[in-house]
């Protein structure tokens, strides 16, 4: 943990990934290098945060040891693609939706909530069956689905039917069809544990098809055909499954990586605060109460971003202990007040580092985060070193 010093500054950096650029251990490690250039003589300890979504595996290996297993799985559309899951000694295994269902898969072009399947994540979740897992730990952010994972269940054994008996096709838009499952659960008694960054349920206003479609490549239209394919998937599930809780439509968390949470509450499981379950593997707790500053952040620091996300949980944690916490993102677009509410102090961005969206800021801030990141770094330590 921290060495037995009261003499210099205990700084903990504590960052989630910044999506499309850095993974969380690299943005961490950026800022330790700046902060070094300025005061080289604080102490620094890196804990580098997920909260569900991509890095998931990444930062509990790092934290956890365990063995980590290739699998190999497809992408959204069905296309081969890298996965693994990761064995630890108490027989649970953890793994991430995004290596099979990420956004980050595809191209801009090929965002279509209405045909990409979560069929690779069912494929990840049945190796750890198969591999003797007691506990499976499905860490969900980031998708390019819209199924409510029906994908998904397909490799557990579940098939989703027309009103004919036929199987359906992948994607979201099939699902408006669906009237049966064939088959039964494959788990072997297995407990499923959704680890999810958002508590948004299902369907509605505030759901997967009206919240995150968009982001997938959905228009109006086709949020409303994905939210109605939904209900209509939520109440086959309702009904077929026996495991499967009343009212799995408003369900909190539900409604996380296209409704991929909701399947996991379908069949027996729940879900989990992603950042709560990570910051325990980390023992943050033990670092914050010792810290005297905590620099978190993200790619976008956003209104989401305090909705369950690794920076609301950092920030209200060092709120509470009275530690000052200064946020670091590619782009800050929460209002002041708001972020000082959630317990934020101060927050920087690569866009404003690099002269702003007038000055070429955006490419800059994709191309060069590290140079950003280590330049911010410097200036927090010559700002806060004693």
């Amino acid at each position: 943990m921290w060495p037995a010093t009261l003499l210099r500054m205990r700084v903990l950096l504590c960052p989630d990934k910044f999506a499309g650029t850095l993974s969380a251990p690299d943005v961490a490690a950026a800022v330790a290098d700046g902060w070094r250039d300025a005061a080289p003589g604080d102490d620094l300890l890196l804990r580098p945060l997920a909260d569900g979504g991509p890095g998931f595996v990444d930062v509990l290996a790092g934290a956890l040891g365990g063995r980590r297993v290739p699998v190999p799985t497809v992408d959204p559309l069905g296309r081969p693609a890298a996965g693994e899951i990761l064995l630890t000694g108490d027989g649970t295994a953890y793994l991430e939706s995004a290596q099979a269902c990420g956004l980050h898969l595809l191209t801009a072009a090929e965002r279509d909530p209405k045909a990409t399947t979560s069929y690779g994540l069912g494929l990840l979740v049945a190796a750890a069956v198969e591999a003797g897992a007691r506990t499976v730990v499905v860490g969900l952010g980031g998708s390019a689905t819209n199924d409510g994972g029906a994908g998904m269940l397909v490799p557990l054994g579940v098939t989703p039917l027309d009103g004919a008996g036929r199987a359906l096709p992948y994607g979201g838009a099939a699902l408006a069809a669906v009237a049966a499952l064939d088959g039964e659960p494959r788990l072997r008694g297995v407990t499923l544990v959704a680890a999810t960054d958002v508590d948004n349920p299902l369907l509605g206003l505030h759901g997967a098809s009206s919240v995150f479609g968009p982001q997938k490549g959905a228009d109006r239209a086709d949020v409303l055909l994905l939210d109605a394919a939904l209900q209509r998937w939520a109440e086959v599930l309702t009904e077929r499954l026996p495991g499967c809780p009343p009212g799995l439509g408003a369900l909190p968390g539900g409604g996380a990586a296209g409704g991929l949470g909701a399947a996991v509450l379908a069949l027996g499981g729940r879900c989990e605060s992603g950042i709560g379950l990570v910051t325990r593997a980390v023992k943050l707790d033990a670092a914050l109460d010792a810290a005297d500053l905590v620099i978190t952040g993200e790619g976008s620091f956003d209104h989401q971003s305090l909705r369950g996300k690794v920076v609301a949980g950092v920030a209200g944690a060092a709120r509470d202990r009275g530690v000052p916490c200064v946020v670091l993102a590619g782009r800050v677009s929460t209002g002041r007040r708001e972020a000082a509410a959630a317990g934020v102090t101060d927050a920087y961005s690569l866009l404003e580092h690099f002269g702003g969206e007038e000055h070429g800021g955006v490419d800059a801030a994709m191309t060069r985060p590290v140079e950003g990141l280590r330049a911010l770094g410097a200036r927090l330590a010559r700002q806060w070193s004693r």
